[in-house]
């Protein structure tokens, strides 16, 4: 009788039963498990070495632009979430609450911290006075808890990591010139370090973080057709600066509010690439990204045999010294089972930009007709690229019947002129719309 554990590792197919396959292949990869607490997840070593390496491609990005790495708090006095009222709205359905520590009710209650402006904010008026002191740059990497009700591993847990940068500027310029280059930041991560294609644009009045004045996001597109958004840059403008009193001296000794931006990208990046790369296999990782890049798996029959072999892959390895290799002297199991275990992993190395960026295109349609609309949306889904009112009421009785969402629009779309997918006025821009996660 084979032992549990020596049987060779099953998922489901990708291209059958995609959610199924995509759980199967995070928890037989080894990269996450379940916890008892409902909604959270272990990242096991192998799945946090992935995170690791996009720390630190994205570490050195963030510190090029200036920002430097700080750590606040993950408990938040309630009063401080609720001086910008837009933000405590738009957080409020997803906040932990803490109401005793230490056996005793708390004379005020902390917030667990699903973001971290208003923690953030409180101290930038304490440490800004004068325009010497700007432009203030600060990035976190930590955790943060929002209780979402469906879950999924990577892509929406209720606590998930990530990095969050907050700057204040003395002028807008600058401050929009910070959400541009934070956003260029994430994109030529995911392009050249996870080969994932997406389309980067402004979001609209209803999906932009609360308390910004407009939002910047990436939108990849999964293989069953539902956009992921996949990171976010924030133009604050003054919104935060008034609520926590951030002001300055400029060079004229007159007292202004700053300027602020903020921006951040989740361990949800994983679940994208996973999504987007991964085959009927398992994982497909992009060479960059992957903790192991190329498996020597010994074969031999004899004693005699195992001494020459092991000799041959020490060359190897030697001339492999630019690569990230491992050498699988496992004698407990098969090779044929090293070699399915290794390709659940996905180890061999592969090129997949092009082929990322192509899905995106060939699953982009233009459409001018709601009923055709509709039509994808209740079948393959994907982007749909289609003319918007800007009327929020077009936008939310689209999602209603659709379950479609504005997406963004395009940073590269050019004005246009048109008529609203669903109420017929005119419009001057095609956005994107999409199912999203």
């Amino acid at each position: 009788m084979i032992l549990e554990k020596f049987k060779k590792k099953q998922i489901a197919k990708k291209s059958a039963d995609f959610s199924r396959w995509y759980i199967d292949t995070v928890l037989q990869a080894g990269l996450a498990d379940y916890t008892p607490v409902k909604g959270c997840i272990i990242f096991r070593p192998y799945g946090y070495a992935l995170w690791e390496s996009i720390q630190k491609e994205l570490d050195g990005k963030i510190k090029k632009m200036g920002a430097k790495n700080a750590y606040f708090p993950s408990f938040i006095p309630e009063k401080l979430l609720k001086r910008e009222k837009e933000h405590v709205e738009g957080f409020s359905p997803e906040l932990a609450v803490v109401t005793i520590g230490g056996g005793k009710k708390l004379e005020e209650p902390l917030v667990v911290r699903p973001t971290s402006e208003t923690i953030m904010y409180e101290m930038f008026a304490k440490w800004i006075q004068s325009w010497r002191d700007l432009p203030l740059k600060i990035n976190q990497w930590c955790n943060v808890v929002r209780w979402e009700k469906r879950t999924l591993p990577f892509i929406r847990t209720t606590e998930f990591l990530w990095q969050e940068g907050h700057t204040a500027h003395a002028t807008h310029k600058e401050a929009l010139d910070q959400v541009r280059k934070a956003m260029d930041a994430y994109i030529e991560l995911y392009r050249q370090h996870l080969a994932l294609h997406g389309v980067a644009g402004y979001k609209s009045a209803s999906e932009k973080f609360a308390g910004a004045e407009r939002s910047v996001s990436y939108e990849m597109l999964m293989p069953d057709g539902r956009a992921l958004q996949a990171s976010t840059s924030h133009d604050l403008g003054q919104n935060f600066a008034r609520a926590f009193e951030v002001k300055f001296q400029d060079k004229e000794g007159r007292t202004q509010y700053v300027w602020q931006t903020s921006w951040g990208l989740s361990t949800r990046a994983l679940g994208g690439m996973i999504m987007v790369h991964g085959d009927d296999n398992g994982l497909i990782l992009p060479p960059q990204v992957a903790p192991i890049q190329i498996v020597v798996i010994p074969i031999f029959s004899d004693s005699k045999g195992e001494s020459q072999v092991k000799d041959f892959i020490n060359q190897i390895k030697l001339q492999l010294s630019g690569f990230r290799v491992e050498i699988d002297n496992r004698e407990t199991y098969s090779p044929g089972w090293k070699f399915n275990e290794w390709e659940l992993k996905g180890v061999p190395l592969r090129r997949l930009y092009q082929r990322s960026r192509l899905f995106v295109q060939q699953n982009t349609r233009e459409v001018n007709d709601y009923n055709e609309f509709k039509r994808i949306m209740a079948g393959p889904r994907g982007f749909i690229r289609a003319f918007w009112c800007g009327n929020p009421e077009c936008e939310n009785k689209i999602k209603e019947e659709t379950k479609a969402t504005t997406r963004c629009l395009p940073l590269s779309a050019k004005e246009e002129k048109g008529k609203c997918i669903y109420c017929g006025e005119e419009a001057h821009h095609r956005w994107l719309f999409a199912q999203a996660y």
